[in-house]
């Protein structure tokens, strides 16, 4: 139980290899960070943000949670996202959620698993208020896939509604927000066709993104 002897091996292996390609790359990491990306995305770890989509240290903020949820009195990632749009000036927001997901699985069924059914009440919530579009799949895997999807929808609009996004697209500030999902089965992203850069885009791209999910039904 002690002995992790193998990950800090591990550890060595990769900084030699990074060092070999790049010989000054961790220094120049300690002295600043510039990512253009904030990741918002599920704290599963089959979902590993910077790998999925490339990018190196440095190049990428992230906030993960179970089931990939914003909600506006979670001062962690109320946090993260200022620091990353106030501070770092990130020009992108990606939520990213995953199919397969157990937490919106858990929040489907009313699953009883303790403390995190509260978390996952607000995923309940997203099912409850899209229940003609999800009854209307009859397929089970399908059900959770669309689930997944409308969960990712609606926690990019929690995003924009923030004081955060608003004020910075207030200022004129350069921030796109958008919606993605991560399939475990075969390792792709795919856009769930939601991007808003202002708020005069949010209600046309939310029904738009809407849209899209129920013709999969």
């Amino acid at each position: 139980m002690r002995d992790l002897d193998h990950l800090l091996e591990s550890n060595r292996a990769w900084a030699n290899k990074i060092k070999e390609q790049d010989p000054a790359f961790f220094q120049s990491l300690s002295e600043q960070q510039s990512p253009k990306y904030l990741w918002v995305g599920c704290s599963d770890s089959r979902v590993p943000a910077n790998d999925i989509v490339g990018l190196m240290p440095g190049e990428l903020f992230v906030h993960r949670n179970v089931a990939n949820v914003v909600v506006h009195t979670d001062l962690n990632c109320l946090s993260v996202m200022q620091y990353a749009v106030d501070a770092l000036k990130v020009k992108h927001i990606i939520v990213c959620g995953h199919y397969g997901c157990g937490g919106v699985m858990a929040a489907l069924h009313n699953y009883k698993l303790g403390l995190i059914d509260n978390w996952l009440r607000h995923v309940q919530d997203v099912k409850g208020k899209h229940a003609a579009l999800l009854d209307a799949v009859k397929d089970e895997s399908q059900r959770l896939d669309r689930l997944c999807e409308l969960n990712v929808i609606e926690q990019v609009i929690n995003v924009c509604q923030t004081t955060i996004v608003q004020s910075a697209w207030g200022r004129e500030q350069e921030l796109a927000v958008r919606g993605w999902i991560y399939g475990l089965s075969d390792g792709l992203l795919r856009d769930l066709k939601i991007c808003i850069t202002n708020q005069s885009e949010l209600a046309m791209a939310y029904q738009t993104a809407l849209a899209a999910v129920g013709e999969k039904t």
